[in-house]
Parts: C-alpha cells; structure tokens; sequence
C-alpha cells in the first residue's frame, strides 16, 4: 500500500515547527541575566598650579588602569600635550605631570582597560 501524497509536506510542515525558535513544539530560551560590570578606574585628583598640572591617581581595584594626562594650554600657540599611558596596577598611586608654557585652559585623566589577549 502507498501513502499518500499530503504525508510529505505535512512530515515538512510539522519538522519546521520543531526546529525554529519561537514557534510551537520549542521552549523559549531562558534569559541570561545581563553581566554586572566590574568595577574599574583609579581615582584621580589633578591640581593646576600657574602653569603646571600634577595628578595623583590611586586603583584600588584588581584590573590595571591606563592613565594618561591630557592638557590645553590657554594660548593658541602654546601646545596641548596628551601623555603616554601610564599602567596603574591594583592598590598603586602614580603622579603624572605636565606644563604648558603660559596659562593651562583645562587639564583631565582618561582611563583605559589593558587589552585583553
């Protein structure tokens, strides 16, 4: 005896509600919560005397942070200066410091994570 024809497309129909998500015959995916981001940063205080710029940043958290000094001179032709990275490994203080030749404009710390590897 032969089946009949319809039995191939049903057989089809019903395999790809199966297989798809969020149609019948599937359970929904459980929800991952959402990571809690680690805490990070060293705590920077920057002080601007004259024409000077000294910050003082402190990590007290187990991921090294990447700190640089940035500065703006007031004068246009007095140059901006972006220091180079400074690694501040857990429960470190580094003093960063830098100058421009007339009056500083403003003067802040950037962070960086370490690029993982």
């Amino acid at each position: 005896m032969r089946s009949p024809r319809w039995y191939g497309p049903l057989l089809a129909g019903l395999s790809l509600l199966l297989v798809l998500p969020g149609h019948a015959g599937t359970a929904p995916a459980a929800a991952q919560p959402a990571p809690e981001p680690r805490p990070f940063g060293a705590d920077c205080r920057t002080g601007v005397d004259g024409s000077r710029v000294t910050a003082y940043c402190h990590n007290p958290y187990p991921e090294t942070d990447h700190v640089r000094l940035h500065i703006e001179c007031e004068q246009w032709w007095d140059i901006d200066t972006d220091a180079a990275p400074v690694a501040t490994g857990p429960a470190q203080t580094v003093r960063l410091s830098g100058r421009c030749w007339k009056g500083v404009g403003s003067a802040w710390v950037s962070h960086a994570r370490a690029p993982r590897g």
